[in-house]
């Protein structure tokens, strides 16, 4: 299969151009749906077939459908953002595309072709356009990659049939009201992922596995989880959903990747950024003890957490078992938000793109 063979199938029935004003006037986030989606077939001897772009639908799966008993599941994220001039732009699509086959490889699963991905995105971005939010602020259309096994059987065996689809969500801003910092609860019992297992994968188990400590730390007044080291227990990696990165007086210091963490596009693309803007930005190991006795001290400056959704979000108030800490007086730290503004300007189109991040729509 070539990257020129989308069959394009447009709904007779898009949603008209008031209906589609209203959703972009508050969309929040996953919410409302574009009208088409992008589906690509797997099959075993075959390979990648049936390309085609047809109207956002529901799916119908056979009960013992694979990936209901065996979750084999992937998935990814990104953003389209309108420009000044009215054209539309993705934002490192190419990266999200190598991240998906390595995920793919992690499940036993197809990788499908870099080309092919972002072929797929940019059928449905083009076809989609006017769901694409006017540019000026932060909202974007935010793309979701996914797929999953659709062989029917009850065997436990990587799947011989799977479905790629992408479909499109329009997205607000995530600080509608302005950037506020969040509150982490640092969970010292639960584990995100291990060494050798699939935390580096970006796959919906993940996700489910952070859930029972995502509530954990609701119930304790926070709004986000942090994870520390399975082996351990010591070492900080992520967020349930969000890399973190630790600001100090003379370096910014983002958790290696050990093969347990996601290795998330934003936090790769500030690596780059900070570095750019005359910081010293490095991977390493960040210690709860670390963390909690270099706040008090005044070493350490800011915390933040990125990734697609919020883009970065400031750390305003820690808590674990044996107490709390406030990081920047609670307030969004200056080295946060001028990595945030930067970023969020390569990627709306009022900034140059030095490293060629942005993905013009052709």
């Amino acid at each position: 299969m070539t990257t020129t063979t989308i069959e394009l199938k447009p709904s007779a029935h898009p949603l008209s151009d008031a209906e589609r004003e209203a959703i972009l006037a508050n969309p929040g986030f996953g919410r409302h749906f574009t009208d088409h989606m992008v589906t690509i077939k797997w099959t075993e001897g075959r390979g990648w077939h049936d390309a085609e772009l047809v109207p956002y639908a529901p799916l119908s799966l056979d009960p013992a459908n694979m990936t209901l008993h065996y979750a084999q599941e992937i998935f990814e994220g990104l953003k389209a953002y309108r420009q000044p001039d009215g054209s539309v732009a993705v934002f490192r699509p190419e990266a999200n595309a190598e991240r998906f086959q390595r995920s793919a490889a992690r499940l036993a699963m197809p990788e499908l072709p870099v080309e092919t991905f972002i072929a797929a995105c940019d059928a449905l971005v083009q076809q989609d356009k006017a769901w694409v939010p006017a540019h000026g602020g932060e909202a974007s259309l935010y793309l979701r990659p996914f797929m999953i096994a659709t062989e029917v059987g009850l065997g436990v065996k990587p799947a011989n049939e799977y479905l790629f689809i992408v479909i499109a969500s329009p997205a607000g801003a995530y600080f509608p009201g302005g950037v506020k910092p969040v509150s982490i609860w640092l969970s010292e019992d639960r584990v995100r992922a291990v060494p050798g297992g699939i935390g580096a994968a970006k796959t919906g188990g993940n996700y489910a596995a952070s859930l029972l400590a995502q509530a954990e730390a609701a119930a304790h007044g926070c709004d986000q989880v942090a994870y520390l080291d399975a082996l351990e227990h010591k070492w900080v990696e992520e967020l349930g959903g969000m890399n973190l990165y630790f600001v100090y007086e003379d370096r910014i210091v983002t958790p290696e990747l050990t093969g347990s963490l996601l290795a998330g596009i934003t936090r790769d693309s500030l690596l780059k950024l900070a570095k750019d803007l005359g910081y010293q930005p490095q991977e390493g190991r960040v210690s709860i003890d670390d963390w909690r006795r270099d706040t008090e001290n005044g070493t350490l400056k800011e915390v933040f957490a990125c990734g697609t959704a919020a883009v970065i979000t400031p750390v305003g108030l820690v808590k674990c078992a044996s107490g709390e800490w406030t990081q920047s007086g609670g307030e969004p730290g200056e080295v946060t938000m001028r990595l945030r503004e930067s970023l969020l300007a390569i990627q709306t189109g009022t900034a140059p793109d030095p490293h060629g991040w942005m993905h013009p729509l052709g």
